[in-house]
């Protein structure tokens, strides 16, 4: 029998099954991309992106800030999420983009220490209300002079806000509340939920107030620790050692220099006059030409130089830590620890032009750690620019910083089973994450680094600490045993010297309390001699 072949397929055919998609069409089918997957850390994520875009209002308009968040269950695995905050509220115009446009943003194409990057959060939360209920998020807002309520869904195959139900409020309100539905969402009160998340959040960001209710109705109150507002981090440039090829042909396109020296010289970090006149004898071509008329091989003969010059290292007086005493006041607030140790590492740079820098606590005692099974074991809290991750820890650059250490070396025979809380923030205008779902911190060599340094200098402290408090605890026995025989010691010696027995007593008891003395002395000084040969 002849065998049949199928008939050729034409290209003009083929033509016809292409079909441009937005991206909102992208990221409804990738939700997984926004951390949008799984019942318990979908509601959690939810929680994060409104909560996140709260803070970030209120900082930016100089307002303390003031959350409050209401989670109630509508049926199984159906639930409504309200939150609500103090700060400048959105207009008209914004209202749409900002919570029904994905990667509408403004922090995406800045190199700046922000808590958001990617532009989609808020509205892909909105896409993921809608396609689960079939309902739109509803919304109030006002500048305590203008109210106005609407509704808000996407029209998804255009990435385009559809906004309903418009109505001018006399009601004066200053903020923005939010109300949202959900389905296949699911409430925990455990180490990934929206309680826990939030009680991180406080630690972090201790001069906001945070106010909870949850489906049970209990009611969980966060107040500031501090009343001062963070200072505004600054904009950088991009530092010509961290720039790709890729990269710098994008930003030639979106200059606004006419030539590719001025484009040098305005749009990078640390590029001097004496930087561009030693790339201008390395590269083949004139760095007067146009630079949206760069090709890629000019690029890339542009890079290869950056590479060869000595430039000054990134700026990094842009980046704004948490700080050692307000991580202090926060962690003893909610943690309420026996001691603490804090170091706040000075800012490095990362794949050569990121700048970035690591705050590390360590809490013992109190109510540091965590309970399972009514046993106390050790908390991580991660946090990057001051967001708490709470999933993806096998995969981050904390996660395995924290597990590379010898804790034995520190005084912490078994670190799973000890009660510590480990918190650990990552700080740069560009955290490298592992994913869109920003949960995880890749392991990059320099970020390693000065994370395990952190650590182990944290780890020092709370060393001295455990030793100090074991040799209290054996200096008090000691003393009670010695002081347990002293009476019969001091009776003998009355026999024996014919000495008053009471005065022999006392005697006795000063020798003991100055031999105990001295022993703490000698160990005190092994300590200092150890810790100078370690630095050395």
């Amino acid at each position: 029998m002849a065998r049949e072949f199928e008939r050729e397929i034409t290209a003009k055919e083929l033509e016809q099954h292409f079909k441009e998609h937005s991206v909102a069409e992208f990221f409804k089918k990738n939700m997984q991309m926004l951390g949008l997957t799984g019942k318990i850390r979908t509601l959690t994520t939810i929680i994060h992106e409104y909560v996140t875009n709260s803070i970030d209002a209120c900082e930016d308009a100089r307002i303390l800030p003031e959350i409050e968040v209401r989670i109630s269950e509508l049926a199984p695995f159906y639930y409504e999420v309200m939150v609500k905050d103090n700060g400048p509220g959105l207009t008209k115009t914004t209202v749409g983009k900002a919570l029904g446009k994905l990667l509408a943003g403004t922090k995406f194409h800045r190199l700046i220490q922000s808590r958001g990057q990617q532009g989609i959060g808020a509205a892909g939360v909105t896409m993921l209300s809608q396609i689960t209920t079939g309902q739109p998020i509803k919304v109030l807002t006002g500048n305590g002079k203008e109210t106005f309520a609407c509704e808000i869904s996407i029209d998804v195959r255009k990435n385009e806000p559809k906004i309903a139900n418009m109505q001018d409020l006399k009601k004066e309100f200053r903020g923005l509340l939010i109300k949202a539905r959900f389905k296949d969402v699911k409430y925990v009160k455990g180490e990934q939920g929206p309680a826990e998340y939030l009680r991180r959040t406080a630690i972090a960001n201790p001069h906001v107030t945070i106010k909870f209710i949850d489906p049970n109705k209990e009611k969980f109150v966060f107040k500031r620790t501090v009343q001062q507002i963070p200072a505004k981090p600054k904009e950088v440039k991009p530092h010509p050692k961290g720039v790709t090829v890729d990269e710098l042909i994008t930003l030639a396109k979106h200059t606004k220099a006419k030539k590719v020296v001025s484009f040098l010289k305005n749009d990078f970090d640390r590029m001097g006059e004496k930087a561009i006149q030693e790339i201008s004898k390395l590269v083949s071509f004139d760095l007067n030409k146009d630079p949206a008329q760069l090709r890629w091989h000019e690029a890339e003969e542009l890079v290869k130089a950056f590479k060869k010059v000595n430039f000054l290292a990134p700026r990094t007086d842009a980046l704004r830590p948490i700080g050692k005493e307000r991580i202090e006041k926060a962690m003893k607030s909610i943690v309420e620890p026996e001691f603490i140790a804090v170091v706040t590492r000075n800012p490095q740079v990362y794949r050569g032009g990121f700048p970035f820098q690591v705050e590390v606590a360590i809490a013992y005692g109190g109510k540091a750690g965590k309970i399972i099974n009514g046993q106390k074991k050790i908390e991580i809290m991660r946090f990057a620019n001051r967001v708490p991750l709470l999933f993806d820890a096998g995969g981050c650059a904390i996660t395995k910083a924290v597990n590379s250490i010898d804790w034995r070396r520190y005084n912490i025979k078994d670190i799973e089973n000890t009660p510590l809380t480990i918190f650990v923030n990552l700080i740069s205008v560009f955290v490298p994450y592992t994913s869109a779902g920003k949960q995880a911190i890749a392991d990059e060599e320099e970020i390693m680094e000065e994370l395990r340094l952190a650590l182990m200098d944290c780890g020092r402290r709370i060393s001295k600490y455990i030793a100090g408090k074991q040799r209290e605890y054996e200096r008090k026995m000691k003393k009670e045993t010695f002081f347990k025989y002293i009476p019969e010691v001091a009776e003998a010696l009355h026999k024996v010297t014919k000495e008053n027995s009471e005065m022999l007593k006392k005697r006795l008891e000063r020798l003991v309390l100055e031999r105990l003395k001295l022993e703490e002395k000698e160990v005190d000084d092994n300590e200092k001699k150890g810790k100078t040969a370690e630095e050395s």
